[in-house]
């Protein structure tokens, strides 16, 4: 589906890594799962006042599409071709990685607790690693398999899913919503398109919100809100604040971010970063809604710790290992198998804590 280098067996690493992007793309990475995370427990705050789920990500994608598209048009320094070259791009993005993420993740939650919804969601790093492999030939090595297994235990852990019931047709829906996401990873790791990361998320955030709208219009993403104050960390903070951080921040920078690490990173290892998020949203409820993690949790959150950072070694290691050159093709297969170069084809994001009805990725 590309002319990029990463959808290449045998191709050379991005520029960005092979010039030591490494540590700014895990810096970005990091950034863009905390600030997806603070999600949950803003939207938890106003749900809290009358605001329906459908209400908060409408408000929240548009308010960010508003923040971002201006640094967008100014990104492209007038050339307009990328956007035109990447039309198929940008709605896609836009249609699944924005709102199809969000939408199949609250229709779920209409069906199965909100713990069992996540874990499905959250598979989408092992979506992505099955994609790679199947589609591009990239192999996951030992320590991607390693650092996989120990995060999905950490999730089960943190999620906390004692007692869970799974109805089919929220697997189905919470499926959709893993979709979603594997496509906001894999199509952030796509570097050879000419948009900028801020136009890319611009125009994502833009398509998100018109398509969210017609749902919410149509009456099928129910929206009720109310002007009422929120309670945070102790403390009544306005209405306006919430729902400017909910744009600017969980959004906005959160997606920017997001799409500059998937390119310094590739989608497999960016995507493990991303686990990060449920962790950090954990946290933020403790801080912001004095909701307490129970220890299991807290070993939980270490366990997904530690499996992005097995992950993020192996990945290392694989770059770190020169080609072998073979007489006809060039490029010893196994050392492409397993790299973390991203690719092109389709996968925010995530959501957040189970005791706060987290408000759905990407």
């Amino acid at each position: 589906m590309s002319n990029d280098a990463h959808d290449t067996p045998g191709a050379p690493a991005p520029p960005a890594v092979a010039r030591g992007g490494l540590g700014t793309g895990l810096v970005l990475a990091v950034v863009s799962a905390v600030t997806f995370s603070l999600s949950g427990p803003l939207a938890a705050g106003l749900f809290a006042t009358g605001w329906s789920p459908g209400a908060v990500v409408l408000v929240r994608v548009a308010l960010g599409a508003v923040v971002l598209l201006p640094f967008g048009v100014v990104a492209l320094r007038g050339d307009w071709a990328p956007v035109r070259r990447n039309l198929r791009l940008l709605a896609l993005y836009g249609a699944l990685g924005v709102a199809a993420t969000q939408f199949c993740y609250f229709a779920a939650v209409q069906h199965m607790q909100v713990g069992p919804a996540l874990l499905i969601e959250y598979s989408a790093p092992a979506a992505v690693v099955a994609w790679l492999w199947l589609r591009h030939g990239q192999r996951p090595g030992r320590a991607t398999l390693a650092g996989l297994a120990l995060a999905a235990a950490g999730l089960v852990l943190v999620l906390d899913l004692t007692g869970a019931r799974l109805d089919p047709v929220g697997v189905a829906w919470a499926l959709g919503a893993m979709v979603g996401a594997s496509t906001y990873f894999v199509l952030n790791a796509r570097s050879g398109t000419g948009l900028p990361p801020l136009s890319l998320a611009a125009g994502g955030l833009v398509v998100g919100a018109v398509l969210l709208a017609v749902l919410a219009a149509v009456g099928i993403l129910p929206v009720t809100a109310s002007t009422a104050a929120v309670g945070l960390a102790g403390a009544v903070v306005p209405v306006g604040a919430v729902l400017a951080a909910l744009g600017v921040v969980t959004a906005g920078v959160a997606y920017v971010t997001g799409i500059a690490a998937g390119r310094r990173l590739g989608a497999r290892p960016a995507s493990f970063v991303a686990l990060l998020e449920v962790v950090s949203a954990v946290c933020f409820a403790w801080v912001l809604l004095d909701e307490l993690p129970r220890p299991v949790q807290l070993v939980g959150g270490l366990l997904v710790l530690a499996g992005v950072v097995v992950v993020q070694q192996g990945e290392a290691a694989t770059r770190r290992t020169p080609p072998a050159v073979g007489p006809s093709l060039g490029t010893r297969p196994e050392a492409e198998a397993g790299t973390a170069t991203g690719t092109i084809e389709p996968a925010a994001g995530p959501a957040a804590a189970t005791d706060v009805e987290p408000t759905g990725k990407p």
